[in-house]
C-alpha cells in the first residue's frame, strides 16, 4: 500500500463540517427557474405560508446540488496536490427535513471509504449529512463517491 493510501486512510471515520450557506428565497427562486420547478410550496410565499412548512422551501435537488459549494469549505487532511477531483455518483440520498427560506445550511462529511483504482487515481467515500442550523433532523442524509487524481 503507497503511503499516499496510508495516509488517506487514516482519515476514514473523521467527521469534518463546512462553513455555514444561507439559502434565501433569491437562491431558490433562482434554482426554480434553472430546473423549470416553479411549484409554488418553493416559489410563492403568500401560498406557501398556508402550508405545514408556514412559507417557502429549498427544493431537495437544491440542497443536494450546493455540496460541492460546502464541501469546498471544508477542511481536507494534508494529501498531494489534487491534479482534478470528480463526481461520480451517489450510492444513497435521502431528503430528511424541509430547508425554509432563509435557514442555513452546512454539510457534515465523514470519510467512510478509500481505495486506489488506478495509478495516482483514487476514489473516496463520504457518509454526508446536510445539516440545518437550529434543527434536529438534517436537511438531507447521503452516501457520495468522488474520485481524485493526484
Amino acid at each position: 500500500m503507497s503511503d499516499v493510501l496510508a495516509r488517506l486512510r487514516a482519515e476514514i471515520g473523521v467527521r469534518r463540517a463546512s462553513d455555514w450557506l444561507t439559502v434565501d428565497q433569491a437562491l431558490i427562486d433562482r434554482f426554480a427557474d434553472a430546473t423549470l420547478d416553479r411549484q409554488f410550496i418553493h416559489v410563492d410565499p403568500a401560498q406557501a405560508s398556508a402550508t405545514p412548512f408556514g412559507g417557502t422551501i429549498a427544493h431537495g435537488l437544491l440542497t443536494l446540488s450546493m455540496l460541492p459549494h460546502l464541501m469546498a469549505s471544508v477542511p481536507q487532511p494534508d494529501r498531494p496536490a489534487v491534479r482534478m477531483g470528480v463526481n461520480y455518483g451517489f450510492d444513497r440520498v435521502r431528503f430528511v427535513h424541509p430547508v425554509r427560506s432563509g435557514g442555513r445550511i452546512r454539510a457534515a462529511a465523514t470519510l467512510s471509504a478509500i481505495e486506489q483504482i488506478a495509478p495516482d487515481t483514487f476514489q473516496q467515500t463520504h457518509d454526508i449529512a446536510v445539516e440545518i442550523e437550529g434543527e434536529a433532523k438534517p436537511a438531507l442524509v447521503a452516501t457520495w463517491l468522488t474520485r481524485f487524481m493526484i
